[in-house]
């Protein structure tokens, strides 16, 4: 855990992953991550497969935070909370903008206990359009976005890319957002600050950036970027796995070919032209998959390598458990303070030379900071006794 952000307090209302994975990179730069729970807790605990920790993708997402449970439903849970917003920097939540304003989260209702609060509301569709109150999962946005359409335009039928995307990607829009609004705060802006992320929003500015293509300029032209749709842009088979080959500039291009004795190519009229080298695009595509099923994997990485050729050996997730260079920079080494049972973590792969650093803790038990928490709240230790035998909070 760095230090960047000591000082900062930020209550995050998250459940599952795209709350979570913000808040917990916010936790990994030193912030005060307060992480309220419902009294049953984040049903990502329950999540399979499951370890004596939690499920992994709670796991995977809940680190150096500190735990408060609290049923929003009763009021004095929804009031106790708001005490503990009166003093906090940013609230985050990841619920639907209807269920936030019951539960006393919306942007008035926490303006009203803090003026000079962030509200970072991580949410299914932008409030401004008719999308507004749809329900809003993973799989749905990559359906709205484009991105499981994207495979239609290369032959084949829809699909889902299958990691959930559409939860991180928004994450990390709502980690820059309220990283820019506490910059804000701190050159002297004194009102409170309303962060919207849509999850749809951010996925479709995320695909269209490179395939708004010819549209970026007529309304009338066409999208999609033609490289990236080549059904030939894909691993390409050796004789005895598969690598990735990605000869992008004229360099490069006149290096594969002489690699692979197609110099030929390399002086045709053609082929010194940008624009239509990537008209040929699908032609070079098949040259390289023609050529490639001639040779192993590690004959062809040491030629590549050689000629300074990008490429790579197409890894499984598995794989990625014993590659190499993650594990001697200790990608997966559990940290010290870990609960017992995890035998691998996935670390903050952004590097901060010169930041302080303290150390991580893992995932916590449901409510096992909430007397620390309230107390720090300004509640007595008879009023925490009675919010707990109510049923209130979960100590």
């Amino acid at each position: 855990m760095l230090t960047l952000l000591n000082g900062v307090r930020v209550i995050e209302v998250g459940a599952v992953v795209l709350g979570p994975y913000a808040g917990q990179i916010l936790a990994d730069l030193g912030a005060d991550v307060i992480k309220v729970e419902p009294i049953e807790g984040d049903i990502a605990r329950d999540a399979h497969p499951r370890g004596a920790a939690g499920g992994a993708l709670f796991v995977n997402n809940n680190r150096n935070k500190r735990m408060l449970a609290l049923d929003l439903k009763q009021a004095e849970g929804r009031a106790a909370l708001h005490r503990l917003i009166a003093d906090a920097d940013v609230l985050l939540h990841n619920m639907r903008v209807e269920a936030a304003e019951r539960l006393g989260l919306g942007f008035d209702a926490v303006c009203a206990v803090n003026a000079r609060i962030i509200h970072c509301a991580a949410i299914g569709f932008g409030q401004r359009g008719p999308y507004r109150d749809r329900p809003a999962f993973d799989d749905v946005i990559q359906a709205a976005s484009g991105i499981a359409g994207l495979a239609a335009m290369t032959g084949g039928d829809p699909r889902f890319v299958p990691t959930i995307l559409a939860d991180k990607v928004a994450a990390l829009h709502a980690v820059y957002g309220i990283l820019a609004a506490l910059v804000a705060r701190a050159n002297g802006n004194a009102a409170a600050i309303q962060v919207e992320v849509p999850m749809f929003e951010a996925l479709a500015a995320f695909l269209l950036n490179e395939h708004l293509a010819e549209a970026t300029f007529r309304q009338d032209g066409a999208v999609g970027y033609p490289r990236l749709l080549s059904p030939n842009r894909r691993p390409f088979q050796t004789l005895d796995g598969w690598i990735a080959v990605l000869p992008y500039t004229e360099r490069q291009w006149r290096a594969f070919l002489a690699e692979v004795g197609r110099e030929d190519v390399a002086q045709a009229d053609w082929f010194a032209d940008p624009r239509a080298r990537a008209a040929r695009i699908d032609d070079l595509y098949a040259l390289v998959a023609h050529a490639l099923g001639t040779r192993s994997t590690a004959a062809w990485m040491a030629a590549l390598q050689a000629r300074d050729i990008p490429c790579s050996n197409v890894a499984t997730p598995a794989q990625l458990l014993d590659d190499p260079h993650l594990f001697d920079i200790g990608f997966f080494d559990v940290p010290d303070g870990y609960a017992e049972g995890i035998a691998r973590s996935l670390p903050q792969p952004v590097r901060f030379d010169g930041a302080g650093e303290r150390p991580d803790t893992g995932p916590r038990a449901i409510g096992a900071d909430s007397r620390a928490i309230l107390g720090e709240g300004g509640f007595d230790a008879g009023e925490i006794d009675r919010l707990i035998a109510a049923g209130v909070v979960r100590g």
